[in-house]
């Protein structure tokens, strides 16, 4: 059994019991958000994450910033602010520009760096690719969306250098979308099994054949033969071996996030065909113990491209506010709509919460 993070925290930054599932203030929908010259596929991200309930919570309840002592940038303390402005605010678009001016900010490049080094280029990619945001030029909303939790999460670890790895994977941002993955390689020569464990705060699906959501699940954990060059050593056999591989979610996330990859990985052309989804999903069959109670999580947020290719288009989103009802968000626009306009989208990114 091999997995980092999966001994029991030391310490925990950020107790489970204080995290708030639904909304604690009911309120109308909140501010549209300008677009600052390409920057739909920002506009998207920040409004998926102003409206999940767990996180908007913590956020107007100013707990970080009231005990933040990092100098200069900080992803918490900008989407403190940036949640508090969208939802307090009485006009009906602001514009995000101290989310675009902290782009610029030589610390979020480091840390784009950090977490996604191989080079930039296609959207809607099937590999996390990522350069440097940049608002005049197009960029992809799930690329964004990792950078901003992985920034959020390193913020709330300033200033604990003593913890260790279990205890980093308790942030208030790890609280709500971490979940675990557990690959389990079986030898098909001598059937010795071995667990391996990986950490994740999204999960990215391969779609092409895929009518659904559900059936793009099942291929996901559906078990790979492994062998050629795809061939493991097997630590009882002493040498290389065919083998099959099951990935999947050993501890369900609170906030479960699914990227649709929507690029072919062999020609880069984006896949257009639909994929149903529903409002509630059961993620029951796709763990790695199937039998108990049903895990259900509700839909709160789906992000739409639209374009016939990768590189072009744009993006909007729909988002479900605290008082219940549904919202398209394009940019600006903030327009109210119903339960079957979101499902009968052409997804790219869903948002669930249990």
């Amino acid at each position: 059994v091999i997995g980092k993070g999966m001994n029991p925290p030391k310490k925990i930054p950020f107790p489970p019991e204080k995290i708030y599932m639904d909304w604690r203030q009911k309120r109308r929908p909140g501010a549209g958000l300008y677009n600052l010259g390409s920057t739909c596929y920002l506009n998207v991200i920040l409004q998926c994450l102003t409206y999940t309930p767990p996180l908007a919570n913590y956020l107007l309840s100013r707990q970080h910033s009231r005990f933040c002592h990092q100098q200069g940038f900080c992803m918490m303390c900008i989407m403190e602010a940036h949640v508090r402005k969208v939802l307090y605010s009485s006009a009906s678009a602001i514009r995000p520009r101290a989310v675009i001016r902290d782009l610029r900010c030589k610390q979020f490049q480091v840390l784009q760096q950090v977490f996604f080094p191989s080079l930039r280029g296609e959207l809607l990619t099937s590999s996390s690719v990522i350069g440097e945001f940049k608002p005049d030029l197009p960029g992809d909303a799930y690329e964004f969306l990792r950078c901003t939790l992985s920034a959020m999460h390193r913020a709330c670890l300033s200033g604990s250098n003593d913890l260790d790895i279990s205890s980093q994977g308790t942030t208030i941002i790890h609280q709500i979308f971490r979940g675990i993955l557990r690959s389990r390689v079986t030898c098909l020569s001598c059937k010795t099994v071995s667990d391996f464990y990986l950490a994740f705060l999204d999960v990215l699906l391969k779609i092409k054949g895929a009518s659904s959501l559900t059936t793009a699940l099942d291929d996901f954990v559906k078990p790979k033969q492994m062998d050629g060059k795809k061939c493991v050593n097997c630590s009882k056999c002493k040498k290389k071996v065919a083998a099959s591989k099951k990935v999947t979610i050993h501890r369900e996330p609170r906030v479960l996030t699914v990227c649709l990859g929507r690029a072919d990985e062999r020609t880069s052309r984006k896949i257009s065909q639909v994929v149903e989804y529903s409002e509630y999903l059961d993620l029951r069959p796709y763990m790695s113990d199937t039998a108990g109670e049903p895990l259900l999580y509700s839909l709160y947020a789906v992000v739409v491209h639209s374009g016939h290719t990768c590189l072009e288009g744009h993006f909007f989103c729909y988002t479900k506010a605290s008082n219940g009802q549904w919202y398209k968000m394009n940019d600006v626009t903030v327009d109210s709509c119903g339960i079957h306009t979101v499902l009968g989208q052409q997804a790219y990114l869903l948002f669930y919460a249990r």
